[in-house]
């Protein structure tokens, strides 16, 4: 059973950091169930708001329906009680539903709704789209602006109005004065999350705008200082916030912008480089490869400076 009603979520994501597990695979590309449940349970020992199974830095887009549902039913299963697990929920509205109904009975606290696959969509089709999701639980829903669903502050009104359990947006597109707009509109009555990859490099701006939180993806391979980053940024240490990002965040962007994908594959790099090693990522993304697997040790070796 879900341990946080809607409203009760909504308040535990805004009240600290959140993130995105990485999905473990083996060698050969099939889940390793095993490692993805130790990490679960590892990553669930630090202070956490929640964390999201088989998001888009658990790639998501490469797992079947079947897999998706196993990658949950693990996060559920081996996180402690009171560590809220997110489900997703994505491709075609029928999909969706589907999701999103089967993250209820397997005891997850939520759903994030990824974008449809694929097509573009009017408005009211996004609106329709999501309205089916929030009808079909009682989970609270989290919206994930991003891509091809872009909500806009009329948009998302509505939604608010029409759905009860609709209890967050996540932005991923970076649009300030949308966001702003979405804020004046809404006030508190929805979280506002910061989505962008790697969150860490906008998250002074998001705070001021009232996103109270991200999701990092740094924090699957670097726990203590994504926390010691977040901190920061809540207590608007501006000094801190700029050295941490000159040390590690944007020296670990230059690694990630090399090639389309890597914002998934330098986290995987990551783990391994740091004793958690959660295997390859599903084409069609790809490995970092040597040289840069050495420029993010170094990223890595700063972070450990960085927060002495």
């Amino acid at each position: 059973m879900p341990t946080h009603t809607p409203t009760e979520l909504a308040e535990r994501l805004g009240s600290g950091l959140l993130s995105f597990p990485v999905t473990h695979f083996t060698p050969d590309l099939a889940f390793d169930e095993t490692a993805y449940r130790d990490n679960i349970a590892r990553m669930s020992k630090y202070d956490i708001a929640a964390l999201f199974a088989a998001g888009g830095t658990g790639e998501f887009f490469s797992l079947t329906p079947q897999e998706v549902g196993t990658v949950l039913r693990a996060a559920v299963e081996s996180a402690p009680s009171g560590t809220p697990i997110l489900a997703p929920a994505g491709h075609g509205t029928a999909q969706a539903v589907a999701m999103a109904r089967d993250a209820e009975a397997v005891g997850a606290d939520g759903v994030l709704l990824f974008p449809p696959y694929l097509t573009e969509a009017s408005a009211d089709g996004l609106t329709a789209h999501v309205r089916a999701v929030c009808e079909a639980t009682s989970l609270g829903v989290v919206l994930y602006s991003r891509a091809n669903a872009v909500y806009t502050a009329d948009t998302v009104a509505a939604l608010a109005d029409a759905c009860p359990n609709l209890i967050g947006l996540k932005d991923g597109v970076g649009d300030l004065e949308r966001i702003t707009q979405i804020r004046s509109r809404l006030a508190d009555r929805l979280v506002y999350i910061g989505g962008l990859p790697t969150a860490e490099t906008f998250a002074l701006p998001y705070l001021e705008l009232g996103a109270t939180t991200y999701s990092s993806a740094i924090f699957n391979f670097l726990p203590d200082f994504a926390l010691a980053f977040y901190d920061a940024v809540r207590a608007r240490d501006r000094a801190r916030v700029q050295e941490m990002l000159d040390r590690v965040v944007l020296p670990y962007t230059a690694i990630r912008d090399r090639k389309p994908g890597y914002a998934v594959s330098i986290v995987k790099a990551g783990m391994d480089l740091t004793g958690h090693p959660a295997g390859p990522v599903r084409p069609p993304l790809t490995d970092l490869d040597d040289t840069e697997r050495e420029l993010l040790a170094e990223v890595i070796e700063a972070s450990r400076l960085a927060v002495v």
